[in-house]
C-alpha cells in the first residue's frame, strides 16, 4: 500500500512521468521562424553560434533542397493547409482584394493540421506569431487548436512594441499581466507556453502538435543590449569576406557542391573596404543586433529540447524547423538603425539589402522572390525513434506542403475531404519519410508565386520569372543552384513546356486571375 501511494503522488505531481502518449503515436513539433536567411545557422554556414540547433542537426538530418514561398502570410497559410498559398485563399498579405486567391485569410475550404490531427486524437498547441487573417476572424482558437497563445501577427518582441497584443486562448489578454508575465520577450514567452501546453497535453494523455512560430529574426530587430554587445565588433570584417567563409564552410561540410560559385554581390551592395570607419561601424552595430536575436532564438529551442527530454519524450517526438523565407532585403542597403539604444523595445532595426545577401549566401535575391534566395529554407528534421542515421544531408526536394502530409503519415490520421459541410481541397505535397530513409519523393511539379514572381521546379530543371512581366529563366539547379547561367535561350521548347505547365497550374491554384485584373468580379464577403 505504501508502495502504492508513493507511485500515486509521483504520477499525481509529474503528469509527464505517465507518458501521456500512445507510444505508436509520435508527437510533432514544428518551429517557423521569421526572415531567417538561408546560412544563418552554424549548420548551414554561419558563424552566429546556433549550437542547440546543430545538435539537432548532428542528430537528425538537414535537408538542403526545402522550399518555402518568399512571404511571411502565404508560407503560413501552406504550412498549416498543405495546399498552396492562393488555394487556401492567403496569396498576398492580409487584405481581402477580392479574388479568391488574395481574400487574406484561410477559407474555408482547407483545413488545419491542427483540425486534421485533432480527431486522430491528438492535442493541438498554437504559440507564436499567426498572420493569416486574425483581423477576418480566422483565429487558432476556432481552426483546430485546443490550446494558444498567439498574436495577430507579428513586428514585436517585447510588451511595448507596437503590435503587442496578445490572445490566451482566444481571450484578448492585451501586452500581458493576469495569466501572462507582466515583462517578456516574445522568443521565450512563445516557448514557455509552448512547454506549459505540453505538459497540458501530457496531463490529458494524449500526443501533441505544437505549432511555434517565432517572431525572430524579424524586423524591427530588438534583443537584451548584453547579448547585442557580444556581438559588437565581430561583424567589422564585413559581408564581402563573411560570404567567402560562409560559402567555403557550406562547401566543406557538404551542404553546397564546389561547382556552383558564389552569387555576385549585388551592383547595389557597397564592397566592404569602401566603407568609411563610422559606416563599418554602423553596420557592425546591425548585424550584432540581429546575431542577438537569431542566438537567442536557438537558446530558447534548446529549452523546448530540454523540457522534452526532461519528460522522457524526446525520443519519440518528431520535430521540424524551417523559416518562412529568405533573408529580408526590406529598407535597401543601409538597413535602419533608429532608436536609442538601437535593439531596444523603442528602437527600429531592419538587417537591410547589404548583411541580407550574407544571410542567403551562396543564394541570389530576397524575401519577395522565388529566385533560391527567397524561397530556400534549412529544413532540419529530428526524430530519434525513426531517423537511423543522424548527422546526414537530404538532397531531395520538398516543399512546405508537403508538412501537413507529413503529419497525416506519421500520425496516422485522415485527411478529410469534406470538413463542417464544406468540400476540401486534396493535400498538394507528398510526405517527407520516405527522405528520412534517403529514398525519393515522387512528384510532378513544385510552384511558386508572389507579387508576380514566379517559379516552376520539374526534377532538376527551374523555370523562374521576376515581376509579372518579366523573362522566364531557366536553371539546371543539379549543376547551377546559384543561378548563374541562364539557359531559357538554349532550350526555349523546355522554357514553353514549363511555362505552359506553370500557367495551367496557376489556373487551378487560383493564383489567377490576380487581383485588379479579375473576371469582372467584385470584393466580397469572404467564402
Amino acid at each position: 500500500m505504501k508502495r502504492f501511494l508513493i507511485s500515486l503522488l509521483c504520477l499525481l505531481c509529474v503528469p509527464w512521468l505517465a507518458s501521456a502518449a500512445d507510444p505508436q503515436k509520435p508527437n510533432i513539433v514544428v518551429i517557423l521562424v521569421d526572415d531567417m536567411g538561408f546560412s544563418d545557422l552554424g549548420c548551414y554556414g554561419s558563424e552566429i553560434p546556433t549550437p542547440n540547433l546543430d545538435a539537432l542537426a548532428a542528430n537528425g538530418l538537414r535537408f538542403t533542397q526545402f522550399y518555402n514561398t518568399a512571404r511571411c502570410c502565404p508560407t503560413r497559410a501552406s504550412l498549416l493547409t498543405g495546399l498552396y498559398p492562393h488555394q487556401a485563399g492567403v496569396g498576398h498579405m492580409t487584405a481581402d482584394k477580392g479574388e479568391r486567391g488574395y481574400r487574406g485569410c484561410l477559407n474555408d475550404n482547407c483545413v488545419t493540421i491542427a483540425e486534421v490531427l485533432r480527431p486522430a486524437g491528438y492535442f493541438t498547441i498554437m504559440s507564436g506569431k499567426w498572420h493569416v487573417g486574425q483581423n477576418q476572424g480566422v483565429v487558432p482558437w476556432k481552426r483546430g487548436f485546443d490550446r494558444s497563445l498567439n498574436a495577430a501577427a507579428g513586428g514585436f518582441y517585447y510588451p511595448d512594441g507596437q503590435h503587442a497584443e496578445l490572445f490566451l486562448d482566444g481571450e484578448n489578454a492585451g501586452r500581458g499581466g493576469g495569466k501572462l508575465p507582466n515583462e517578456w520577450y516574445s522568443t521565450d514567452l512563445w516557448t514557455d507556453f509552448g512547454i506549459k501546453f505540453i505538459d497540458d497535453a501530457l496531463a490529458a494523455k494524449k500526443p501533441f502538435y505544437l505549432h511555434l512560430c517565432h517572431n525572430a529574426p524579424h524586423f524591427p530587430l530588438q534583443a537584451p543590449q548584453d547579448e547585442i554587445a557580444k556581438f559588437r565588433g565581430k561583424y567589422m570584417i564585413g559581408w564581402d569576406k563573411l560570404r567567402l567563409q560562409r560559402h567555403a564552410k557550406q562547401i566543406g561540410m557538404g551542404l553546397m557542391d564546389k561547382a556552383w560559385p558564389l552569387s555576385p554581390r549585388p551592383e547595389q551592395v557597397k564592397a566592404w573596404d569602401e566603407l568609411t570607419p563610422a559606416e563599418q561601424d554602423r553596420f557592425d552595430h546591425i548585424m550584432a543586433i540581429y546575431a542577438a536575436v537569431v542566438a537567442h532564438m536557438d537558446t530558447a529551442v534548446g529549452r523546448l529540447v530540454a523540457a522534452l527530454k526532461q519528460r522522457g519524450i524526446l525520443e519519440n517526438t518528431l520535430i521540424m524547423f524551417m523559416s518562412d523565407n529568405g533573408a529580408n532585403a526590406e529598407s535597401g542597403p543601409n538597413g535602419r538603425l533608429d532608436g536609442n539604444p538601437p535593439g531596444s523595445a523603442k528602437s527600429t532595426v531592419f538587417e537591410g539589402q547589404s548583411w541580407a545577401t550574407l544571410s542567403n549566401t551562396p543564394l541570389r535575391r530576397y524575401k519577395h522572390f522565388n529566385h533560391e534566395g527567397g524561397i530556400a529554407t534549412p529544413l532540419i528534421v529530428h526524430w530519434p525513434a525513426q531517423i537511423k542515421t543522424p548527422g546526414e544531408f537530404r538532397q531531395q526536394p520538398g516543399h512546405l506542403v508537403d508538412i501537413m502530409t507529413t503529419c497525416v503519415d506519421v500520425a496516422g490520421a485522415q485527411y478529410p475531404s469534406q470538413f463542417n459541410g464544406k468540400a476540401i481541397q486534396p493535400m498538394e505535397g507528398r510526405s517527407l519519410v520516405p527522405a528520412f530513409a534517403n529514398k525519393p519523393i515522387e512528384r510532378d511539379a513544385l510552384f511558386w508565386e508572389h507579387e508576380g514572381n514566379a517559379a516552376i521546379r520539374v526534377g532538376d530543371d527551374k523555370l523562374v520569372r521576376l515581376g509579372k512581366n518579366g523573362p522566364w529563366e531557366l536553371y539546371d539547379l543539379k549543376t547551377d543552384r546559384t543561378e548563374q547561367h541562364d539557359l531559357a535561350a538554349q532550350y526555349p521548347d523546355k522554357v514553353e513546356v514549363l511555362s505552359a505547365k506553370w500557367e495551367a497550374w496557376a489556373e487551378r491554384a487560383h493564383v489567377k486571375p490576380y487581383p485588379n485584373e479579375g473576371r469582372g468580379k467584385k470584393k466580397g464577403k469572404r467564402k
